[in-house]
């Protein structure tokens, strides 16, 4: 399929974001309905999404706490803060992987920016850690936490988790609509990234061991620690945010790259 003329160009691709930013109000909307629309005919509808995260967060936490000899007083917070975090890293990875192949007649029909799908996954994103921040406030009440003025920086941190969830489905979103292996292939590989990162096990046992070193290697898990240490008042280690500072702007390059070069081709491939 030929470019259109002018198509690649970086007017075009920041005019993009800036356009679906101002549609706020529609993906905004969308991104409401998305959630309505999956507890529809249900009694306690959003409500099931706390719910259940906090009935796997009890169940994990008590479990591998035993396993692990961890107190359970300071382990269920550490699971159930880590599981938070990962649900929304994984669903901007999973949904981002599809986030124009599940949109494939509004992109058709609709004359929208293709990044207007992108705010609105990240919305419906947004809305579900939310809800499933009053597991954290429970918890933080029922076992108290040596929260301080260091708390605060959680806002940040989840600032540059949308921000990395946004390019992480600008860039497979587009990847993906023109290779259709892609989604299946993220969501293994997406599997395998939970078991490595310390999410139901804790990294601070895992220091003394040689295989620490390959830990860090994994970058879900300086994102998840970036949100987790303000929340459960722990030392802030500065590491993670540097590895944070540096994959956001690679990946953000990376990713408006791809938007200015192949944005005019999603609607034929999708």
């Amino acid at each position: 399929m030929p470019d259109v003329p002018g198509s690649r160009s970086w007017q075009r691709a920041f005019g993009d974001l800036g356009q679906g930013w101002r549609q706020r109000t529609l993906w905004g909307y969308l991104g409401w309905q998305d959630i309505k629309q999956r507890y529809r005919r249900s009694v306690l509808g959003p409500l099931w999404i706390s719910i259940s995260m906090g009935v796997i967060a009890t169940a994990m936490g008590i479990l591998y706490g035993a396993l692990f000899g961890e107190p359970v007083h300071t382990f269920l917070p550490y699971v159930a803060t880590g599981l938070l975090i990962w649900n929304f890293i994984n669903g901007c990875i999973l949904e981002g992987a599809e986030v124009f192949i599940a949109n494939e007649g509004l992109i058709r029909f609709l004359p929208a920016p293709i990044s207007l799908h992108v705010y609105r996954l990240l919305w419906r994103q947004t809305l579900f850690f939310l809800h499933n921040l009053v597991i954290w406030l429970l918890l933080v009440i029922i076992f108290p936490q040596p929260l301080s003025a260091t708390a605060l920086l959680a806002i940040p941190a989840f600032l540059l988790l949308m921000l990395n969830g946004g390019w992480i489905a600008m860039l497979s979103g587009i990847v993906a609509t023109r290779f259709r292996d892609i989604p299946p292939i993220i969501a293994s590989l997406t599997q395998l990234l939970f078991f490595m990162t310390p999410i139901v096990w804790s990294y601070e046992r895992l220091k003394s061991n040689p295989l620490a070193a390959y830990v860090e290697l994994n970058p879900v898990m300086h994102f998840v620690e970036i949100v987790r240490q303000p929340l459960l008042g722990q030392p802030i280690v500065w590491r993670h945010w540097a590895v944070v500072g540096v994959i956001t702007v690679v990946g953000c390059t990376v990713a408006l790259l791809c938007l200015r070069n192949y944005r005019s081709r999603v609607a034929y491939w999708v």
